[in-house]
């Protein structure tokens, strides 16, 4: 875990318990606390220097998000995402990317796409030198950024909910290595449907990319992407 957050006390505008639970989170992401990892109540209490209660309420929080589960008289277990589960959430991410893709296509600009060009470029260099640990948090980021450019504040809310609840799959998923080739070619899909800014083709290369995800994870055969088109010219 990172230093102790001395910082929690002076923070006046979010609880104690909200910190804890996002620096829960933050090890999840990372990959420092997997699936079956007991969580300590004693040991975060510590960590963070404040008593039991907020850590207590920190763990409900995180059992109704689904990140953790709580077993009486045994603890507090990160949760074993399985099927058919895990078919659900990325059923429901496919459809969730959908739909920021049909919203953000009138909204591209020429600025747009230079930025999304500088988030390829940066997977491709992490993902040639094989650092998987650059690869994840780049990817993380560049489908945030897809649905954050949407400005749609309440798909923002849920997207980001249902990425936390993901991330263990996604984990396993990247740090084997599996698709990272595959998936920065629908990565350049993506951004030349944008370039188009036809909501139609966004949306397919979108959805496509997240069922792909799903099959690359499960070892299915893969969907094929959207038909590639002439961009238009970014402005």
């Amino acid at each position: 875990m990172n230093a102790p957050l001395n910082h929690l006390r002076i923070l006046q505008t979010r609880s104690v318990a909200d910190l804890v639970r996002e620096e829960i989170i933050g090890l999840i992401k990372r990959g420092d606390l997997v699936a079956g990892d007991k969580l300590s109540e004693q040991s975060f209490a510590q960590h963070f220097n404040v008593s039991r209660a907020p850590i207590r309420e920190a763990f409900r929080a995180l059992e109704e998000a689904g990140l953790v589960r709580l077993e009486k008289n045994r603890g507090v277990f990160v949760r074993e995402i399985r099927e058919p589960e895990a078919h659900e959430l990325y059923e429901l991410r496919a459809t969730l990317d959908e739909m920021a893709g049909r919203q953000l296509a009138p909204r591209v600009t020429g600025e747009i796409l230079s930025e999304l060009d500088g988030w390829l470029a940066r997977l491709a260099d992490a993902a040639r030198a094989g650092d998987m640990a650059a690869y994840f948090p780049l990817n993380i980021g560049f489908h945030d950024r897809l649905v954050e450019l949407t400005g749609n504040a309440t798909l923002i809310e849920f997207y980001r909910k249902l990425i936390d609840r993901m991330h263990l799959l996604r984990r396993r998923n990247f740090d084997e290595g599996q698709g990272s080739a595959g998936s920065q070619e629908e990565h350049r899909a993506i951004v030349a449907a944008l370039a188009t800014r036809h909501p139609d083709r966004v949306a397919a290369a979108m959805r496509a990319h997240v069922e792909n995800g799903y099959r690359r994870l499960t070892g299915q055969a893969l969907v094929p992407g959207p038909a590639s088109a002439a961009p238009a010219a970014s402005g």
